[in-house]
């Protein structure tokens, strides 16, 4: 929803001095809200079941953490290119925010991965196999 906000301000824009940095985060921005669409779109429909589920959650993993550094370097470029007006700047505040917001979804992801893993691997004890051991061996 930020990066659709971020789209829709940075389209408000009539002029630009250097257009580059304008370009680039009207790029990203649309990207973002697309790719986003797209990743919604397969966990709320029917298609989730029909392909592999860990696929799906490993392309939302690499995604989200692509988009959130792309969105941050384009916010940056626009922010060094802008023409200080209302509408770049509401662009640059959302983009900011959408940017941290997907890195901030892909250290959520990278958390639960890891907690998933840690209950999963058996707990390698000693003590356990001390416990097995005859005791006149």
């Amino acid at each position: 929803l930020l990066s659709l906000l971020a789209f829709i301000c940075e389209e408000v824009v009539s002029q630009c001095t250097l257009c580059g940095g304008l370009y680039f985060f009207e790029f990203v921005s649309c990207s973002a809200f697309l790719l986003s669409l797209l990743i919604l779109i397969v966990y709320c429909t029917p298609f989730y079941e029909k392909v592999d589920t860990t696929k799906v959650k490993s392309s939302d993993f690499y995604i989200t953490l692509g988009t959130g550094c792309v969105f941050l370097l384009a916010s940056i470029i626009f922010v060094s290119t802008h023409d200080r007006t209302s509408a770049e700047i509401a662009a640059i505040v959302f983009g900011f925010l959408a940017s941290f917001m997907f890195l901030l979804d892909f250290v959520t992801m990278l958390y639960e991965k890891r907690q998933e893993s840690q209950l999963r691997r058996p707990e390698n004890s000693t003590r356990a196999e001390a416990l097995t051991e005859p005791l006149n061996a």
